[in-house]
Parts: C-alpha cells; structure tokens; sequence
C-alpha cells in the first residue's frame, strides 16, 4: 500500500553565541548558544510504495538546492524505494538555519515513516552528521537542535551537547514577535566559505577571533538570563552587543547593505541589531524599544522583506500522514 507522510521543522533566530557551537572552539573552549525557533519551516514530504521516478538531472539538481541533502537523507534512511522532497516559506541563504531544518524535517519524516520516530537528541544528532559527514557542509549543531526542539533554547557545548529549554511566558512570547523585526537583506550568502576560514583561525588560536567568541559565548549565557526574566529591553540592547564582536571574525560576514540596516535601525529606535547565521547577507533582527515598532518597521520597510513570525514551541512534527493515491501526488524527489 502507497504511503506518504508530511512534517516540518522550524528555522531558528540565533540571539547569541553562534560560532562557538561549531569545533574547534565547541572542543577546546566550550560553547554556548541561546536561540529561539520560529514559525517559518522546512516541510518535507516522503512516501513508500510509489512508481519509481528518475533520478533528478544535473540541470534539476542546480535548480533545486535541497536535492543533495534530500539524496543525502534518503541515503542515511536506508529504505529502498522511498522518495522525498522539501519544501520551505523562508528565503534560501536567510541565515535562519534552514538547511539544517531541511535535514531535521526529512530525517525526522524518514523515521516516522519507518516506525521509528527519534527523540529530539537523536533526530538534530543525525541531521547534523548528515550535513556535515555526507554533505561536507561546515557548520555547528545549533541549528539542527532548534529545528527538533523548538521553543527558546540554551545550548552548552561542553564535552557534549546540554540542552535547557527556557520557559517563555506567552507576553514575552508576544512581545518578542512584536517586537522584533525579522529583514530579510536580499543578499544571498554563502556561509560555509566564512565558517571554513573561522574554523581556520581558531585552530591557530588567533586572539583576535578566540577573544571574539568568547565574548559572545559569555552574551549567550546572559541572553538567557534575559529571557528567563522576560527582560526585552536587556535582550535587545545584547543583540547589539553581540554584533560588535561576531562582524569582528572576519570582513564578509557584514555587507554595505547590513551596515546601512545598522544604521537606520538604531536612528529608528532599535535597542540592537544583528546579522543572523554565518551572514554575508540572509537576515538582519532587530528589535525595537517598547512603542517603536512601527516607526523601526517604517524606516527598515525599503531596505529589505520583512518576515513576520511567531514562536515556535513544537520543533519537529508530523503533520500528515496519507494513504493510497495520495502518496503517488506527494514527492518531489527519488533516491
């Protein structure tokens, strides 16, 4: 009988810490990583007991960037004959972790559709090695957390991965979707260029860089505490914070474009501001003193999309599962 089966996993803003996650640093100096999943997702479908389909061109698979690491999943979930595909409602190269909730969303799907659901742990575990020991894609484990977690998390990285939830109460909930502008650059990004040279400099234990991260691992923590506190106005005013130290890695990761968000955005009322993920372009968050919203949203609304959002508190979640003919209309992608 044809099966099929419909998930998703949400993106993630990275509020502070980003970087440290990824070794060597996470190794030798340990790590932290405060974030918060949003509602913007990858949703993958997979299916069973369809008709074969080929196997995607070269010409496809350049216009598809999810066909590798959909090949990928496929792969690690050993089930000959499934087929996948994903899809999101987010910009490729936002700098929300999307790739990694891509692989959350199909590893996550593949399982359920075995029997087999993973626990959170286990399910950003596999993501995670399947970007980066299948894929070769640099980068650390924040994002694949987020994506099977959802909600506020703090992220230790410590020998292993120490997961805290931080209980949001539903006014901070609102206030962060209120006032937090999510804008989307326009600028594509190509993070794993940027990683690959940060990476590089931490293992010669470049001071510069190292001091950097520390500071950043220590706003995490604070960032945390902040959230824990329903404190926006101390939360925002650590964003920006943080943005000194994270641009000071390496010349890409802001642009003329983020610099100019910079600078409205503080003229236009934010408390803080940053680039999201590796940057280089994606997503810039800022978030607004209590009242300008608006006239931040007015200032910002020609220098890029803005992309609403709430909370996320669920990670991943099966949403669909269909049988019979349905399966046969569902998949994008074969194995």
């Amino acid at each position: 009988m044809s099966r099929a089966l419909v998930a998703r996993a949400p993106t993630r803003l990275d509020f502070g810490g980003g970087w440290t996650d990824v070794p060597p640093y996470a190794d030798e100096e340990g790590g932290a990583v405060c974030n918060v999943a949003i509602t913007r997702y990858a949703t993958a479908t997979v299916a069973l007991g369809t008709h074969e389909r080929a196997s995607p061109s070269d010409a496809q698979e350049r216009r598809d960037p999810t066909a590798p690491l959909v090949r990928a999943a496929l792969r690690r979930a050993g089930m000959p004959g499934a087929t996948a595909g994903v899809v999101s409602d987010f910009p490729v190269g936002a700098g929300l972790g999307g790739s990694s909730a891509a692989g959350v969303a199909l590893a996550g799907a593949l399982a359920a559709l075995r029997g087999l659901p993973l626990e959170c742990t286990e399910l950003a575990e596999l993501s995670h090695r399947t970007e980066v020991d299948d894929l070769g894609i640099a980068g650390g484990f924040q994002d694949h957390y987020a994506a099977a977690f959802g909600g506020a998390l703090l992220l230790t990285f410590e020998g292993c991965v120490g997961v805290e939830r931080l209980a949001l109460s539903e006014p901070t909930a609102e206030a962060l979707a209120r006032r937090g502008l999510l804008l989307y650059t326009g600028e594509s990004r190509i993070s794993a260029s940027t990683i690959t040279t940060v990476v590089d400099a931490c293992r010669a234990h470049d001071p510069r860089v190292c001091g950097a991260l520390a500071h950043m691992k220590a706003l995490a923590r604070d960032m945390a505490a902040a959230l824990r506190a329903g404190d926006l106005d101390a939360l925002g005013t650590m964003v920006g914070q943080h943005w000194i130290h994270q641009r000071a890695l390496h010349p890409s990761i802001t642009t003329s474009r983020i610099d100019e968000i910079m600078d409205t955005a503080q003229r236009a009322g934010a408390l803080g501001a940053k680039a999201l993920g590796a940057s280089g372009g994606g997503c810039v968050l800022a978030i607004a003193r209590e009242g300008r919203e608006e006239e931040l949203a007015r200032a910002l609304a020609p220098l890029g999309e803005r992309l609403d959002f709430t909370v996320d508190d669920t990670g991943f979640n099966v949403v669909a599962v269909m049988e019979n003919r349905d399966a046969d209309t569902a998949t994008e992608t074969s194995a």
